[in-house]
């Protein structure tokens, strides 16, 4: 009996995984514009480790113990989407961290939206962690095992950032809402430009299970891979009343909440992939946050 429902559980989370990858497939092609890495972005740092491959429509990463690398968006823009398809550290990557994240770079009174690609062992699952800071106060942590090898190939990662809310995706499936809920007092990054922003760096005192799993140089050099880069939002400087404007897709109807399906995947990743929500860490927080009573 035991094995008969187990047997029913997988074959239903394999049909919902088949849907969610035909689903991925199709929004893939939808109003998306990839544009070439020099188009939209520049090198911030070490550009000795940053190639351009494919004729500038991917790069290469790389992290060795001379240096990581980064860069960054030759825009800012206010509300929009994000997205990227990344391919991870293959094998042992512990104590590397791959980063994607916008940010307004105001020091204290930043607003920031992150992607944390934490490494791992061989033969674990990579962590996503995400993060908010708004008016520059973060410890918004949450962090995901991805439930797919995401070094075997590219995956599309997006960050949708509207009046409404903020939805972090991963292949078009939902890990992460924070809504807006300004009505109870809770501030929502809405009124800084922010920059794109793309960093690979050692941080093996945190980032492999608290920092207890350190980096093997001798593995190294370590390589992650972009492509496919899409950002479509109000840059600024730029159109005065364009982030107001409601006619912007990222402002319609259909990007208010998640629909049915969105929700359903969204629950699933909650359900069977998260593994720390600051919200529940009584430890950190023995009050919860506001905006997690109020709703994430």
């Amino acid at each position: 009996m035991v094995a008969a429902m187990n047997r029913n559980f997988s074959l239903r989370n394999a049909f919902f995984l088949l849907f969610c990858y035909i689903l991925a497939l199709s929004l893939s092609a939808v109003s998306a514009r990839p544009a070439t890495f020099l188009e939209d972005f520049r090198i911030t740092w070490s550009d000795s480790h940053i190639r351009q491959i494919e004729g500038g429509r991917a790069i290469q990463l790389i992290l060795d113990q001379n240096s990581g690398c980064g860069f960054a968006s030759k825009s800012r823009y206010l509300f929009g989407r994000v997205s990227l398809r990344i391919k991870l550290i293959p094998g042992d990557s512990a104590g590397t961290v791959t980063a994607f994240y916008l940010n307004s770079n105001t020091d204290t009174t930043r607003d920031e939206l992150d992607f944390e690609f934490l490494g791992n062992r061989s033969g674990q699952p990579y962590t996503v962690q995400t993060n908010i800071y708004v008016r520059g106060k973060g410890d918004k942590e949450q962090r995901v095992n991805l439930w797919f090898d995401p070094s075997a190939d590219y995956h599309t990662y997006s960050i949708l950032w509207n009046h409404k809310h903020t939805v972090f995706s991963v292949d078009h499936v939902p890990i992460r809402v924070y809504e807006n809920r300004e009505a109870r007092g809770i501030p929502y990054p809405k009124f800084q430009p922010m920059g794109v922003y793309s960093t690979l760096w050692e941080a093996d005192d945190w980032a492999t299970r608290g920092g207890l799993e350190k980096i093997d140089w001798s593995k190294a050099p370590f390589y992650a891979y972009y492509r496919d880069f899409d950002i479509e939002g109000c840059p600024v400087p730029g159109p005065a009343n364009c982030a107001s404007n409601p006619a912007n897709w990222w402002e319609g109807a259909a990007y208010q909440a998640l629909n049915p399906m969105e929700a359903r995947m969204y629950r699933w990743v909650r359900m069977n992939h998260m593994i720390y929500d600051y919200c529940v860490d009584k430890a950190r927080n023995p009050v919860p946050p506001p905006e997690c009573v109020a709703g994430r």
